[in-house]
C-alpha cells in the first residue's frame, strides 16, 4: 500500500483524525499542544498520527491535504485545519458541535 492509500485508510477508518507531532499525553510541538486541548475539552474520543515517527505520512500528507504544517485536523475526512482554525473554532462553540455530530455517526 503506498502512502497515499495509507493516507485515505487512515481517514476513512477514523471520523476524527488528528496528524499531531507527538501524542496526546506527549505533544512535541505547542500547536499540537493546544489542538489536543480543544479536542479534549470536546469529550469524544479521537484518533491521532504521530508524524514525528511516520516521515512517509508527513511529507505525503503535504501535498494530500494542500496544508503545509502540521498539527492537521480531519473530520468525517475532511480537513478542518491546522492549530489556529481549530482553536477559533472551539471558542466560537463550532468545534465541539463539529466532533459532537461526527462522534455521533459511531
Amino acid at each position: 500500500m503506498d502512502v497515499i492509500e495509507t493516507i485515505k485508510s487512515q481517514l476513512e477508518g477514523n471520523k476524527i483524525l488528528l496528524y499531531m507531532k507527538g501524542t496526546p499525553q506527549m505533544p512535541q510541538c505547542g500547536f499540537s499542544a493546544r489542538t489536543v486541548q480543544a479536542l479534549m475539552a470536546c469529550g469524544e474520543k479521537f484518533a491521532y498520527v504521530n508524524i514525528l515517527e511516520h516521515a512517509d505520512i508527513r511529507e505525503a500528507l503535504k501535498t494530500y491535504s494542500n496544508w503545509p504544517t502540521y498539527p492537521q485536523l480531519y473530520i468525517n475526512g475532511e480537513l478542518v485545519g491546522g492549530c489556529d482554525i481549530v482553536t477559533e473554532l472551539y471558542q466560537s462553540g463550532e468545534l465541539q458541535q463539529m466532533i459532537k455530530d461526527a462522534g455521533q455517526g459511531e
